[in-house]
């Protein structure tokens, strides 16, 4: 099945089949419209279908009468801050973030440097399905090529009021940076670098492979930890393909979870500043906890970067972003970052003058099961008489269908991403979650 993925999340599908050149001919071409044939900033990840998948893209973008900037190999976050700064009208990243390397697509940025919203997305989908018409060759727009984004980019970070240089580089650090050979395998070692930090760079070539499947979940980070245990490092960090979300391995070797991330990012930003922090339902409630210790208020959005990113601006929130790893901070940008991400967990070690698994422990610890099944053409009805059987349980239908309960919650919803459904549930234990989540696939697998 020739599977192509338009949601909040842009376009994405397998290359050669769901997603080819003329596909993205077309939606740049709508994009370059929707932009008004003004300025777009253009980056990718570096996935070995990117090249080729660029020169659609800008044949699209020119031929709508777009000046084109082209910042090269970079992470989201870098193309959303040039759209930004250079005051341009939208951007495109050409990425599929933690997908397989089989897939690839588009992200669609706005002039505000945050991702098209769900209305800006109706009317950019809306435009793809207009006839071509091109620009006369006196309006063709013309393409130009920046260097030094990524370097601006860690200069934002470097200046934050949070991040102390100076007790930082005290600390003499040892970081691994795993990049996955993805785009942030220059910026990151770059800017722990300027950190002070010994850093040992771990996949950080732009070979257009991953090392290892791209999600930087636990199962997926072994050789990370056993690189830290090995060179008796401090910590380690892993990147997603296109650098917005961050993972953490302890000094012991041992994941500390994608969840924990954004949880100890917050606790160290909310010590120095408190104000309003917003993150998506199927974050953990270790946040909640943050929230309540610090006495602010924690909101909650549908998944997405988008919504997320929106909610914070909405409340006027300090922090916030996704149980994923990705950590948002509005001082910088909104957009979820895993540069910046480092830089606060860095600022957090610094500061603390104890091990990140110390850090970790202070937290209440919780069990989170990610899963996901396939998505069949049974789910609406199953998902239908699931609500029937639980009408007198607390149902969340922020984004899909949440049932929150004293101890535990279980979260299902179908992908922005991918054509799967995902089961998330939290509780006290790692064996009641995947208790949880095993209900839920085994009652979804049914006839």
């Amino acid at each position: 099945m020739k599977t192509l993925i338009a949601s909040i999340s842009g376009v994405r599908g397998i290359v050669g089949e769901g997603l080819n050149p003329e596909v993205v001919l077309k939606y740049s071409f709508a994009f370059g419209n929707y932009c008004q044939s003004k300025r777009v900033v253009l980056g990718r990840d570096c996935r070995a279908s990117g090249e080729m998948l660029w020169f659609a893209c800008v044949s699209g973008l020119l031929a709508s009468g777009c000046e084109v900037i082209d910042i090269g190999i970079c992470p989201t976050p870098t193309v959303e801050i040039a759209v930004e700064k250079m005051k341009a009208q939208g951007g495109i990243v050409i990425t599929a973030s933690h997908n397989p390397i089989e897939w690839n697509g588009l992200k669609f940025i706005g002039k505000d440097g945050m991702f098209l919203n769900e209305l800006e997305l109706k009317k950019l989908f809306k435009l793809t399905e207009k006839i071509f018409d091109y620009k006369p060759g006196h309006k063709w727009g013309k393409i130009y090529f920046e260097d030094g984004w990524i370097q601006r980019h860690i200069d934002l970070i470097l200046k934050l009021k949070y991040i102390d240089k100076v007790k930082i580089k005290r600390r003499k650090l040892k970081a691994v940076i795993d990049c996955n050979n993805g785009a942030g395998s220059i910026i990151a070692p770059m800017l722990l670098e300027r950190l002070g930090c010994k850093t040992v760079k771990l996949n950080c070539t732009f070979t257009g492979k991953f090392s290892h499947p791209p999600e930087p979940v636990p199962e997926n980070l072994r050789q990370l930890c056993r690189e830290v245990k090995r060179q008796k490092a401090d910590l380690g960090f892993a990147l997603d393909p296109d650098g917005d979300r961050l993972a953490i391995v302890s000094e012991k070797g041992l994941p500390i979870g994608e969840e924990y991330t954004l949880a100890l990012a917050t606790k160290f930003v909310l010590s120095k500043k408190l104000g309003n922090v917003a993150v998506n339902v199927s974050t953990s409630r270790v946040m909640d906890d943050i929230a309540n210790e610090y006495k602010v208020k924690l909101y909650r959005t549908k998944v997405g970067e988008a919504f997320v990113s929106r909610g914070i601006r909405r409340v006027k929130g300090i922090i916030g972003g996704e149980g994923n790893g990705g950590v948002i901070l509005p001082e910088a940008h909104y957009g979820r970052d895993g540069l910046l991400g480092m830089a606060l967990i860095l600022g957090y070690l610094a500061e603390s003058n104890c091990p990140i698994s110390q850090l970790a422990t202070k937290l209440n610890r919780y069990f989170i099961v990610k899963r996901a099944i396939k998505l069949k053409g049974n789910f609406e009805n199953r998902l239908k008489r699931l609500l029937e059987i639980h009408k007198d349980q607390k149902i969340d239908k922020i984004d899909g269908v949440k049932f929150n309960f004293k101890d535990f919650w279980v979260h299902i919803r179908k992908s922005n991403t991918e054509p799967i459904v995902r089961i998330i549930a939290e509780a006290q234990s790692g064996k009641k979650a995947l208790e949880l989540t095993d209900q839920m696939i085994k009652f979804f697998s049914r006839g």
